[in-house]
């Protein structure tokens, strides 16, 4: 069901709240492609009926990361082509989180906050794994808390055992019941993570590195899944998650947003947020990642040095089935079949550009209430 409101409306009625001096290019690029998806700004395409001539308008999305109304087919064909890499064993969710200490470097360095973030994670997998031992890692970068404030996590998804240098599969010490205890995690974690940012190009003083040795480093594991099935549906829910879903704005007016949050602090009740235009777009603002940041990562017996040959083995040795090869694409869905007819298939007649389509086409489209859409 489409929403009511959107994260678009807020900008289309308050661009001028758009502050250019404290904004980056990119950030000022990435929030005008959200205002224009699916509108005529972007242009879009005539469609019609093969069989009964029914004519629709669409208008062209904006394909961007951080759209609301962009990453429900992305993420699909992530899950699709996930699944034919999963392992027959337990898996672990595991979330790496970061202290507000580093805020402030996170909004003027992300990128090296962030990829400091992941390489940590990994080297403190690594480190529990053994030096002779393969561990494997899917993580999923998160920038934002319910209330779109800066909260700076990975959500990883962790088999629950490691490949040997024989290249055989040796389950948790733990059978599959736990991971690894999650307070020594922490402490490795804050080790590496404040390593990895000494050796970085940040001036940080000491003082700080003082501050976060003093703060509980928060590393979250849960229970294994019931299945490697489940696996899959649970990342669903994170690999194209935005800061906040277009269902979460419950009203918009010439001055300010509601939105709906959950309240972790009080067991996760909802509850509502009232935030000024301007306050709402620096805080959704805060979470757009530099241009070409990689936020989904696959690490170990997961990566794509694994994918080609050594997973498909290690796939076949644990179910004992013949190895299969992982499919070179994803599937394409099948031709619209016309809304009019049903029995028509729906092509696209013509392209335009942001002047709109020929006022003939125009005309027939909205003689039908039903042909004007968004693609």
């Amino acid at each position: 069901m489409r929403a009511t409101f959107e994260v678009a409306h807020v900008l289309d009625r308050s661009w001028h709240c758009v502050e250019k001096d404290t904004l980056n290019g990119w950030q000022i690029r990435t929030l005008r492609a959200i205002k224009d998806c699916r509108t005529i700004a972007l242009g879009g395409h005539v469609d019609g009926c093969d069989s009964c001539g029914h004519v629709q308008i669409s208008y062209n999305s904006c394909r961007n990361r951080h759209c609301p109304k962009c990453q429900g087919h992305k993420r699909q064909q992530w899950i699709e082509a996930r699944e034919t890499e999963l392992l027959p064993v337990p898996y672990f969710h595991v979330v790496f989180t970061l202290p507000d200490t580093l805020n402030p470097y996170a909004i003027h360095k992300p990128k090296v906050i962030y990829d400091a973030l992941f390489q940590a994670a990994w080297e403190t997998i690594e480190a529990f794994a053994g030096k002779k031992n393969k561990a494997g890692m899917i993580s999923i970068l998160h920038t934002w808390g319910q209330n779109l404030s800066l909260h700076p996590h990975i959500h990883c998804i962790i088999p629950g055992g490691t490949v040997d240098q024989n290249g055989k599969w040796k389950l948790s010490k733990s059978s599959g019941k736990f991971l690894y205890p999650v307070k020594a995690m922490s402490k490795i974690y804050r080790a590496k993570y404040v390593a990895i940012l000494r050796a970085s190009e940040l001036e940080i003083e000491q003082s700080t590195f003082d501050a976060l040795f003093k703060k509980e480093w928060v590393v979250y594991a849960k229970r294994p899944f019931g299945s490697p099935k489940s696996v899959i549906e649970y990342l669903g829910r994170y690999t194209h998650k935005i800061a906040i879903s277009n269902h979460r704005i419950l009203s918009i007016d010439d001055h300010t947003v509601r939105i709906s949050y959950k309240d972790y602090r009080t067991e996760g009740q909802k509850k509502t947020m009232t935030l000024s235009h301007a306050e709402f777009i620096r805080r959704f603002a805060l979470h757009i990642l530099p241009k070409r940041f990689v936020r989904i990562r696959h690490y170990g017996i997961l990566s794509s040095s694994w994918k080609p040959n050594k997973l498909p083995n290690l796939q076949a040795v644990l179910t004992a089935l013949p190895i299969r090869l992982l499919p070179t694409g994803i599937k394409h869905p099948k031709a619209q079949s016309c809304p009019c007819c049903k029995t028509g298939r729906i092509i696209t007649i013509m392209t335009f550009g942001r002047r709109g389509p020929p006022s003939e086409y125009n005309k027939a489209a909205y003689e039908n209430p039903t042909s004007q859409k968004s693609c």
